[in-house]
């Protein structure tokens, strides 16, 4: 596949996405040829440990590949997208619980569903330009692929500012949120490959991490909590109206760009899955009730015509501002029976 370069170097396991004009950005068939390799090398003693990189300077991996959702979406056909979720899902699942090291390199842009395949595994290096966001809500989605847990999981209230803002972190920020483990300036990044490759051990990592440049996450944390302590949309987005503070400003403007239906759902889920009895498992189940629903119920088609099809940046969401009614977000994350998500391997 032209699209992903899949092969075994040394004691390594090497998955390269190879589609840099399109930001790497990640296909259904992407999607399972790395099912597929992961399940292989579980197995091969031969392969010690996986190693995942992509081509280009600009993004590791900015997002699934939307284009066929919608076209099958509009034409009222949502399996296809039913399909592509709970698949990814469990590919997620997989590299989340998979029982050899992990290595993901993540330069530019992840985004999305590179959050999903680059942000779950044991070993996460973010270098100089590295950007980690989830824009879901800007399309009608809510965030997903399991980025629930780690927003979850997050400081304080960051989870409720990263999921309905869509802030994008750099590398302090990412190690800070749980999205990263190490800062690694690029320029050694193929060395270190080299070395992973041929000793199969994650030892020199931890030799050739640095401490990154300062976020602006760690500052701002107070304030976040403060803003973004709300049990509801509605109560944070008055928090925010009701502040002063320069930060605050911003969440406003980036928060009014979304679609209100996805906001609430995704500061419900964080509270739901926010417990001790967090698991991926469970996060990835409470997400695929919103994005199995998402065409035919949600904002997801408005939101993909207005950014990606007609590129009007207007659209016309369920909801308005902070009126989104309760047994709408019910509704959204509800059970969904026979059609649960569920992670057999076929």
């Amino acid at each position: 596949m032209s699209d992903i370069y899949i092969r075994t170097t040394g004691r390594a396991g090497r998955i390269t996405l190879t589609r840099p004009k399109a930001l790497n950005a990640l296909s259904y068939d992407m999607c399972m040829a790395i099912d597929t390799a992961l399940r292989n090398w579980r197995e091969d003693d031969a392969v010690d440990l996986i190693i995942l990189d992509a081509e280009g300077d600009k993004a590791f991996c900015a997002g699934g590949d939307i284009a066929q959702l919608y076209d099958t979406g509009i034409k009222g056909d949502y399996e296809y997208g039913r399909t592509f979720w709970r698949d990814e899902y469990r590919l997620n699942a997989l590299i989340f619980e998979y029982p050899k090291p992990v290595v993901s390199f993540l330069q530019g842009f992840t985004m999305g569903g590179g959050v999903g395949i680059g942000c779950h595994g044991s070993h996460r290096i973010v270098g100089e330009t590295s950007q980690i966001a989830l824009p879901e809500c800007s399309i009608g989605l809510v965030p997903d692929v399991g980025s629930t847990l780690m927003l979850a999981l997050a400081p304080g209230r960051l989870g409720e500012y990263l999921g309905t803002t869509g802030h994008r972190m750099g590398p302090a920020d990412t190690i800070l949120a749980g999205f990263a483990d190490h800062y690694i300036p690029i320029q050694h990044w193929q060395d270190l490959i080299e070395m992973l490759e041929a000793s199969g051990s994650i030892d020199s990592l931890e030799a050739h991490s640095e401490t990154p440049p300062e976020g602006s996450l760690a500052v701002l944390q107070s304030q976040i909590d403060a803003d973004f302590g709300g049990e509801t949309l509605g109560d944070i987005q008055n928090s925010l109206q009701n502040s002063d503070s320069e930060n605050a400003a911003a969440a406003l403007k980036l928060i009014g760009r979304n679609s209100p239906l996805s906001m609430a759902c995704t500061v419900e889920m964080l509270h739901r899955l926010r417990s001790p009895t967090l698991t991926m498992r469970k996060a990835l189940e409470m997400e695929y009730r919103f994005t199995y629903r998402a065409m035919e119920h949600g904002d997801f088609l408005e939101g993909i015509r207005a950014q990606i099809i007609d590129k009007d940046r207007n659209p016309s969401w369920q909801h308005q501002g902070q009126d989104v009614p309760a047994v709408a977000v019910s509704n959204m994350l509800q059970p969904l029976g026979a059609d649960t998500l569920t992670f057999e391997e076929e």
